[in-house]
């Protein structure tokens, strides 16, 4: 069975066609530019599989989720300039007729993690996937379900305690400022140094910085949800950083409450190459297609 997976980014869309085990077929990157443009290659792509029998779209936001609501389907009040409210679903159904599903790109990371820790016997009932790149979000499954009703976690965007040696930076979010995203996310390596956050150093002190940040957000979703797992993807992480991570919430959370093996449950994805929401999306198209 041929399924559809998009994984639409604000720098790159990365479509796919694969199967119910998951495997990728066929895969393209189209960078972002316009909707209008972006959107066009995305379908002329997927013109050329007539026995798609469903997609999944995993997509930046924020993006309207309510199926009930005359937006379903849009990318809302993104700052991604241009992208305000984009009607996504809409526009692919105008090129394909069969089951979509749509979610934000983090759950479609969190569901690719989830899928392959049944895979591998991990029998979680609950993680929390983390992207940190060129933005931060988050998504949580628990018991095979998505945490959102009214609307998706935004989790990316929570208020943390400043670092000591960081009070004078401002953050970069539009919306926040010195929220989650606009303190960590990849932008702020260059907002700090002038340099973009592949030419920074590990051993640079932002780097220390970065991690208190990160690893104060594991803490709120240690406290809140009590997941079996925290995974952290996207650009900005590295074990190398994920090590600082886990140094700073051992210190903080000063063994509060129980988490296990540290080395497990904050780890990176299983999914090589960032390529969760790839798999996350073969699985839910999957579902919409049986649902």
């Amino acid at each position: 069975m041929q399924l559809g997976s998009i994984e639409a980014g604000g720098t790159k869309f990365v479509c796919a066609i694969g199967d119910e085990n998951y495997r990728i077929h066929n895969q393209t990157v189209i960078p972002t530019t316009t909707p209008a443009e972006t959107l066009a290659k995305v379908a002329a792509y997927f013109s050329q599989f007539s026995e798609m029998k469903a997609l999944s779209i995993a997509s930046f936001g924020p993006i309207e989720i309510r199926r009930n609501s005359e937006h379903y389907g849009y990318i809302t009040d993104t700052p991604k300039p241009g992208w305000r409210d984009t009607d996504f679903v809409g526009t692919m159904k105008q090129h394909f007729a069969g089951p979509i599903y749509w979610t934000t790109d983090v759950n479609g990371s969190a569901y690719g993690e989830y899928v392959l820790s049944a895979l591998f016997n991990e029998n979680i009932e609950s993680l929390v996937y983390y992207t940190i790149g060129t933005g931060v979000g988050a998504g949580v499954i628990v018991d095979g379900r998505f945490l959102g009703t009214l609307g998706h976690p935004e989790m990316g965007h929570v208020y943390v305690k400043r670092h000591p040696a960081d009070r004078d930076f401002k953050g970069i979010c539009p919306f926040h400022g010195d929220c989650l995203e606009g303190l960590v996310s990849g932008p702020t390596f260059e907002a700090r140094t002038g340099k973009k956050g592949q030419d920074v150093p590990l051993t640079d002190p932002v780097f220390d910085i970065v991690a208190y940040y990160i690893a104060q957000a594991a803490i709120q979703t240690t406290l809140t949800v009590r997941p079996n797992k925290i995974i952290f993807g996207g650009g900005v992480m590295s074990e190398s950083l994920l090590r600082k991570v886990r140094r700073e919430f051992k210190r903080l959370l000063n063994n509060y409450v129980a988490v296990g093996d540290l080395d497990h449950y904050l780890t990176m994805p299983q999914a090589k190459n960032n390529g969760s929401a790839t798999i996350g999306n073969f699985a839910l198209a999957l579902r919409e297609y049986n649902r």
